[in-house]
Formats: C-alpha cells, sequence, structure tokens
C-alpha cells in the first residue's frame, strides 16, 4: 500500500472531557485519546482530517455519557452528524478513528460510514480501547462497507494514546511496505 501516493482522509470521532482509565479512574482529557491518535496519523501520511461528531453531544459525566451510548446501541440508532464531507470521491483512503465502546464504534460512526460510497476505496480502522481492541468493530465496517478495501485496523489502549507515536510510525510503516 503506498500511502504518500494516497489521497488520505483521517476520519475519527473522539470524546474529551470526562473519561475512564484502565485501572477505573476518572480522568479529565482536554484532548480525546482518539483524536490524539488521529493527529499522528494525519500529520504522519500529510491526509486531511474530519472530526465526526453529533449534533446531540454527549453529556460531560462519564457516566450519563455511557448509559446514553448504550441505548443508542441498543436501539440501532444513526446519530445526525454536525458536518459532512463535501466531495469524499476524492480519497482513496480514509483511516476512519473512534472509542471502543462495548465492543465496537460509537454510532456516530455508524452514521458517518453509511452516508458515504466507500466503493473502491480502502478503509484503515483504528481504535482507541482500555481492555476491549477492536473488538467486533471491523466485522462491523466490512458490512457496512462491502464494496470497500478494509485493512487490518489498529488499537492502542486509550490511557497509552499520548505516547503511542512509535506504535502509530510502526503501524503505518506495515501499511506503507504491505
Amino acid at each position: 500500500m503506498n500511502l504518500q501516493n494516497a489521497k488520505s482522509l483521517v476520519a475519527y470521532f473522539s470524546r474529551h472531557g470526562k473519561n475512564i482509565t484502565g485501572s477505573g479512574d476518572i480522568v479529565d482529557l482536554p484532548v480525546g485519546n482518539t483524536e490524539v491518535v488521529a493527529r499522528m496519523i494525519q500529520e504522519a501520511t500529510g491526509g486531511n482530517s474530519f472530526r465526526i461528531e453529533a449534533v446531540k453531544p454527549y453529556p460531560e459525566d462519564y457516566y450519563k455519557t455511557t448509559e446514553v451510548a448504550k441505548e443508542e446501541q441498543r436501539t440501532d440508532a444513526r446519530p445526525e452528524l454536525t458536518a459532512h464531507i463535501e466531495d469524499m470521491g476524492v480519497y482513496n483512503m480514509v483511516f476512519v478513528g473512534y472509542p471502543n465502546w462495548w465492543g465496537t464504534m460509537p454510532m456516530p460512526v455508524f452514521t458517518f460510514l453509511e452516508t458515504y460510497d466507500f466503493a473502491g476505496k480502502t478503509i484503515v480502522p483504528f481504535c482507541t480501547h482500555e481492555g476491549s481492541g477492536l473488538g467486533k468493530s471491523v466485522a462491523d465496517i466490512k458490512a457496512l462497507c462491502p464494496q470497500a478495501t478494509i485493512l487490518d485496523g489498529f488499537a492502542i489502549r486509550g490511557g497509552n494514546a499520548k505516547n503511542s507515536q512509535n506504535e502509530v510510525s510502526a503501524w503505518l510503516q506495515k501499511l506503507r511496505t504491505a
């Protein structure tokens, strides 16, 4: 995969504010973990960046957010997004980033993936998590975008996101040589 010749987009959903760590502590993140990783990927690839964001924001409180997110997943909701990409046709590689919420992507990422035609494009998933890795998110992406090529995903613990430059670089290097 030649990342240098690819016209890439780094689309990501990330939640800043109150978040939980792998040890169960609640911390206040000025920048969400997934956004931290997305910025590293965007800088390394030179691609454009797009923040996936729901019109109705999630609560500041971590536990209230989990209640809303679980209900969205239970009802298979598709939250409306605040912005859209004018011309997805210019991109041939789309990095899609998200935190792993209960085994898959947050529902705004489902909305994003269903909004555009990814036929013939390459989707590169990446996620932050606190112990569950990619979960079933890659299978969900394959189901939502059956005519796209889905590469192996990258998962990093959220608590390690800000110190993951070496891991991100190594993963991108593997993609370059694949």
